[in-house]
């Protein structure tokens, strides 16, 4: 018998019908003589729903509020699933967050799960039933609920496979994989059928939808093997495990881009010790992501260009707490907020050289210029212009034949 846990996007349970389809796979699975977590997500559109009726209460609607009102659409699909299984004459319960308790710590709309009761579930289990959990949830010391954020289900996830100490766990969505590229945008974009959690990592943290990255380094952290598979066809999904078991035979794995990213650039900064914390301090007081950052260095060494990257939505209140921080002198504040990220991400580009060339190489060959630059030994990420993005794609996905 293999102990599983099964997360369903809300593609995946997004409708009756698909609800209906989704018991089907995990009456399979129970005639295997596996035992089965299901851990379900919101149904499709489901949860932007939710938010929308809170913004016509409020624009700064009560965040311990909101928690219980987005919680509300994983629970509804954990209801209807146990109800579907029930109906195939499976023995299966839904849990609410608290009824397990999932207990988490943090913010509201940011928490993090620390520890779940197990005794209950295990004895369910025991009894060959399925356990039904909502995802993207849990219960505070305090009794509120919270919520850890979008795309919150496939942390739950990992968490319950780790806490529970399963076999495997399988993300089930609306492709059959990993891909090297969006094959939205690129049609020739192939399935990766192994890849590394370092990888799976970089490719999820730059933009890749396909699983959240905090669910990814919590699997990389207990060695937590996964495996993302479609719900609506039967084909073998992408394998997520540790970087020794995977044969590199390309130096790129996939190109991944996001176009939620603003550059900032403060020059004439004066160049001293510190400048660069005085800098940052307020930004992450506010909880301001700060991504990629670039430091030039006049010629005369006394003043410098700071250049960096934030979400686009935070791109005026960045600019805001920048204007009123009173420990650093500049000359002038630019901003462009229409530009993108598009990365390659390989393993083997450590043992590989030219990869930094051939990139670079690539995007001049279609006239597009680079303006920053960010590296890691997995990774090189630039910034261009938006207008660029599909170009930029095409081209890295062929020359480093991913095609």
């Amino acid at each position: 018998m293999i102990k599983k846990v099964l997360k369903f996007g809300g593609t995946s349970v997004g409708s009756i019908e698909r609800i209906r389809h989704v018991a089907k796979i995990i009456e399979k699975e129970i005639k295997q003589g596996n035992s089965v977590i299901a851990v379900v997500s919101a149904m499709a559109g489901k949860t932007n729903e939710l938010l929308n009726l809170s913004k016509n209460i409020s624009t700064d609607f009560n965040k311990r509020e909101l928690d219980v009102l987005l919680s509300t659409g994983e629970q509804i699909t954990s209801a209807l699933l146990a109800g579907a299984l029930t109906n195939l004459n499976i023995n299966a319960k839904s849990w609410l967050n608290w009824q397990i308790p999932i207990l988490t710590e943090g913010e509201h709309s940011n928490a993090r799960i620390i520890n779940m009761h197990v005794e209950q579930i295990n004895n369910f289990l025991k009894q060959k039933g399925v356990a039904v959990i909502p995802g993207f949830q849990g219960i505070m010391r305090n009794g509120d609920i919270s919520t850890i954020g979008r795309g919150g289900s496939d942390a739950t996830a990992v968490a319950i496979a780790k806490i529970f100490q399963t076999d495997i766990c399988e993300i089930y969505t609306d492709v059959d994989g990993v891909y090297s590229t969006d094959p939205n945008k690129i049609p020739v974009a192939k399935k990766i059928e192994k890849i590394s959690y370092d990888e799976m990592l970089e490719l999820s943290s730059l933009g890749a939808k396909v699983m959240q990255s905090s669910a990814v380094q919590t699997a990389m952290m207990y060695n937590i093997p996964l495996e993302v598979k479609s719900t609506f066809t039967n084909r073998d999904g992408t394998q997520i495990f540790e970087q020794e078991n995977i044969d590199y035979k390309k130096s790129v794995t996939g190109v991944a881009y996001s176009k939620d990213d603003s550059k900032i650039t403060i020059i004439g900064v004066e160049d001293k010790p510190g400048v660069a914390a005085n800098l940052f301090e307020p930004l992450n007081n506010a909880q301001i992501n700060v991504d990629m950052v670039i430091q030039n260095i006049s010629s005369d060494q006394k003043t410098t260009d700071i250049t960096f990257t934030v979400k686009r939505e935070d791109i005026l209140k960045t600019i805001d707490i920048l204007k009123k921080n009173k420990k650093i002198d500049y000359k002038k504040i630019t901003k462009n907020d229409k530009v993108a990220k598009v990365s390659i991400v390989g393993a083997g580009m450590v043992s590989t050289p030219g990869v930094t060339y051939k990139m670079f190489k690539a995007l001049a060959d279609e006239k597009i210029n680079i303006l920053a630059i960010s590296t890691s030994e997995i990774k090189l990420s630039v910034i261009i212009d938006e207008k660029n993005i599909l170009n930029s794609i095409k081209k890295l996905h062929t020359v480093f034949d991913l095609d």
